[in-house]
């Protein structure tokens, strides 16, 4: 019995331990939740303080608290950029705010169309004569498009800016697939088409280089247009066509070069910079610090002014991100997560809904089952009208072939109405370590489609058939919407990708707006007169545990938490090239169904994790074994 008492003594420690221990975790998550929860008895006299580390995004993704707290890194902040111009837009009226900061020292980019979004609403709060300032380290062209619209424009001395332009390399494995003895099949609709060439190609084709030839073209020529307009002194024509000689003229000093050709109004550190903004917002009676200033953050800011409920709702639905199979997201367009979101709401007595479209598309069935969710309320004869964000090409553009009225911008890129299949099998390299792979059919489709043994040429045959008629599918879409015939629109199709300009001439989309125009238009043909109705964002997080996550996991692994020199870009980029190939190898690997896709289409790939290389590996080696 002593024996056994003692053991029974042990267990019933451990079991005190165990709970001591949990009941510490559980209120030390409870503290830093309640800490990280937005304050907004934290809005004070002073400025509006707007850190723009990370990304702007339509949609914040979710964050897997158990990945991340296992991979110990904090994930990417991410900006919705419908908060950062409502708190805008709020400050320019708020008797509270004396000016507005925006620290864009870790910042790291955004799509066009909300970057213009966010410098028009800057642009407001300059009209009510309180100052926007700007400050970072280096400037690039996303950081450039923002600061443009700012009243001044700080760098640090030993920082700079430096204006690129779009374009870039898209990387092709055709070489590599050959060496690997591995099949990539293709199967395809669309001339232009391009997201199937890294798999079939050693190079872009001449279709792919005109088609993106003249879709950056008119992007950059958006982006200047915007850019000078906001700030007619900047010396752009110097800066992007004779960068060397401008920059060898300040004797390789980017700070230097920046302020001799308008980029930037000023040279300081942040103690100089603070206390520029002090003398307008007011010396900081909580802080003794050096630079210091009166100020209030974004997020206690808006809870503090959260928009009225006021009236009518109408629903707002967010396809964001690549389209896939099943429940994934926010940040991610999961097909059947959104569709269940619209057929919850079509319970509630909406005036109507607005589809927001930011996805350079992806599978063809979720398309389909949110386009079919979607039509469900056109049956209701309830107004739908669709706003094109940054990207709405492919499968974005797919759901949108059911509304009463699309709007995009002239920087929207869509269209790439097409469509492709890419099946890898490994008959070659399966022969080349000595499998061989053999048995009996009662039908020529017996075991097809077979990866190692390789496909029947009767298979193959209707694999291309099955997709050409998917694509007829897509064009008798777009012809029933857009009041075309299918011959009209397969000649705008074939997978062309077009600015929102081309886009709106061409008749794909119906009038220039954001996401305010499609909402008025909405209200507007359910009678319904301004203060009579409120958005309503379907399956908006309420609960974000982002900042809580921040603080239990460490962050040097975070772009946003980096310098932001010439160099660190350079390291940054590197890592979006790791994340790229994964994401490419991925989509070759993976089980997927017929995609409409468009490789064109800019994406926001974060950097590769400190797992990547390692992931990378893996990836490579599913080609080798499956």
């Amino acid at each position: 019995m002593s024996f056994v008492g003692k053991v029974w003594k042990i267990l019933v420690g451990i079991k005190d331990g165990l709970v001591l221990v949990f009941m510490l975790l559980f209120f030390l998550a409870l503290f830093s939740l309640l800490s990280a929860t937005p304050n907004p008895g934290q809005v004070r006299d002073g400025a509006l303080y707007i850190d723009m580390s990370g990304y702007v995004v339509e949609e914040r993704s979710q964050v897997d608290p158990i990945a991340t707290l296992l991979s110990g890194q904090a994930p990417p902040v991410e900006h919705q950029a419908r908060d950062l111009v409502r708190a805008l837009d709020t400050a320019a009226s708020d008797e509270r705010i004396k000016a507005v900061v925006m620290d864009m020292t870790t910042f790291v980019g955004g799509g066009q169309v909300h970057l213009q979004e966010i410098g028009e609403a800057m642009e407001r709060v300059r009209k009510t004569e309180k100052p926007v300032f700007t400050y970072a380290l280096a400037y690039g062209d996303d950081h450039m498009h923002l600061a443009a619209h700012a009243s001044e424009v700080w760098a640090d001395p030993l920082g700079g800016a430096l204006i690129a332009g779009p374009g870039g390399s898209n990387l092709y494995y055709a070489d590599l697939l050959e060496r690997l003895s591995i099949k990539a099949r293709i199967y395809k609709v669309g001339t232009f088409k391009a997201a199937v060439e890294p798999y079939s190609r050693s190079s872009m084709s001449d279709e792919a280089r005109e088609n993106i030839g003249a879709l950056y073209g008119a992007l950059w020529e958006e982006w200047q247009a915007n850019v000078k307009k906001a700030r007619p002194a900047m010396e752009l024509e110097r800066v992007t066509k004779d960068s060397v000689a401008w920059i060898e003229e300040s004797s390789g000093d980017l700070a230097k070069a920046a302020l001799a050709a308008g980029l930037v109004d000023k040279l300081g550190d942040n103690v100089e910079f603070g206390n520029r903004v002090a003398k307008i917002a007011g010396e900081d009676d909580w802080s003794n610090a050096p630079g210091s200033y009166a100020k209030s953050d974004l997020a206690p800011f808006l809870a503090d002014t959260a928009p009225s409920k006021n009236g009518k709702g109408i629903a707002v639905i967010t396809v964001a991100g690549t389209i896939v199979d099943g429940e994934a997201g926010p940040g991610t367009a999961g097909g059947t997560r959104i569709a269940s979101l619209l057929d919850e709401a079509l319970e509630d007595d909406h005036a109507g809904l607005v589809v927001r479209v930011n996805s350079p598309g992806g599978s063809v069935l979720a398309s389909e089952e949110i386009l079919r969710a979607i039509d469900r309320y056109r049956k209701k004869d309830i107004p739908v009208a669709v706003s094109f964000a940054n990207v709405a090409a492919s499968g974005g553009y797919w759901v949108a072939t059911s509304s009463d009225r699309i709007f995009a911008q002239p920087e929207t890129i869509t269209g790439s109405i097409g469509v492709f299949a890419v099946l890898p099998t490994f008959e070659d390299a399966a022969r080349e370590i000595g499998v061989n792979a053999d048995g009996f059919r009662t039908t020529p489709l017996s075991g097809q489609p077979d990866i190692i043994a390789g496909l029947s040429p009767e298979v193959d045959t209707i694999l291309q058939a099955t997709i050409t008629d998917t694509y007829s599918d897509f064009l008798e879409r777009v012809s029933k919407a857009r009041g075309k015939t299918a011959e009209e629109v397969d000649t705008i199709a074939q997978g062309r990708v077009w600015d929102g300009g081309s886009a709106r001439q061409l008749g794909l989309v119906d009038q220039f707006g954001g996401l305010d125009d499609a909402l008025a238009w909405v209200a507007g043909k359910a009678e319904l007169e301004d203060g009579e109705w409120h958005p309503i964002f379907l399956g908006e997080q309420v609960a974000n545990y982002n900042s809580l996550i921040r603080q239990l996991v460490s962050a040097d692994a975070a772009p946003e938490g980096r310098s932001a020199d010439l160099f660190a870009r350079a390291a940054i980029n590197r890592e979006l090239m790791l994340s790229r190939i994964a994401f490419d190898v991925q989509r070759l690997t993976d089980a997927r169904g017929i995609q409409a896709y468009c490789l064109e289409c800019p994406t926001q790939l974060r950097p590769a994790s400190r797992q990547s290389a390692s992931s990378l590996i893996e990836a490579f080696r599913a080609l080798t074994v499956k």
